[in-house]
């Protein structure tokens, strides 16, 4: 099923004894397009700590709206990795994360392919490590990138679509302002050629007018939270 990133932003999450929070932000992949982590900002039981949980985790049979349920005690998700979402995370973080949980880490077609660099680039250039290899991408930072056709800016990113059950990036949806008659657009991904994060634009391969014949957004109805991998 289709529905945006923005959908799952809010929910609740439970763990298998009791509830440790609200989901507060996404962070995607830019090159394989896969939902990597849902950011975890945990109640007052620990102190508004925001912990990354991987889609791996969550258990099948999500019916309940609005609720996340995941295959995690509280007691692991107080003693996970430190890290702090405000800052990039590197590769090492996740090594230490994903042992912590005993996942199987998404890299490990090569190991340590890409270095122990950085690769989460939420944040503005401050935030960043020189030379690093960024690759994973918050959904509330990029929301709202200007979005550019090959004959000028078309308009802003206002959501991301993902499939909830590969939890794959399908496209952004544009907000097409700065085109006659805007509207609101998908995009698939395939049509994104540069990701301009110093400068925060997004280009594409497509004209204004190619834009213009592009699937028009309609708000898909949910029926709950997506499912584990």
């Amino acid at each position: 099923m289709e529905r945006t990133i923005d959908s799952l932003v809010g929910c609740r999450m439970e763990a298998r004894d009791g509830e440790v929070g609200k989901v507060e932000d996404i962070y995607f992949d830019d090159e394989s397009w896969k939902v990597r982590y849902l950011v975890l900002k945990t109640e007052d039981w620990l102190s508004g700590r925001k912990v990354l949980i991987a889609p791996a985790a969550l258990l099948e049979g999500n019916s309940m709206a609005g609720v996340f349920r995941v295959n995690l005690t509280q007691d692991q998700i107080r003693h996970s990795p430190g890290i702090d979402t405000d800052k990039p995370v590197s590769r090492q973080q996740e090594i230490e994360l994903y042992g912590h949980y005993a996942w199987k880490g998404y890299w490990e077609s090569g190991f340590y392919a890409g270095g122990l660099g950085s690769v989460v680039d939420g944040l503005p250039e401050k935030g960043r490590r020189l030379g690093a290899d960024l690759h994973l991408r918050s959904s509330l930072y990029v929301s709202g990138f200007p979005v550019h056709g090959t004959d000028g800016e078309i308009g802003s990113v206002c959501h991301f679509l993902i499939d909830d059950r590969t939890w794959e990036v399908l496209g952004l949806v544009v907000n097409t302002s700065r085109i006659p008659d805007g509207k609101k657009v998908v995009v698939g991904v395939g049509h994104i050629i540069q990701m301009k994060w110093s400068d925060s634009d997004i280009y594409l391969n497509e004209t204004k007018a190619d834009i213009e014949k592009s699937k028009q957004y309609d708000p898909p109805v949910f029926s709950g939270p997506p499912t584990a991998l």
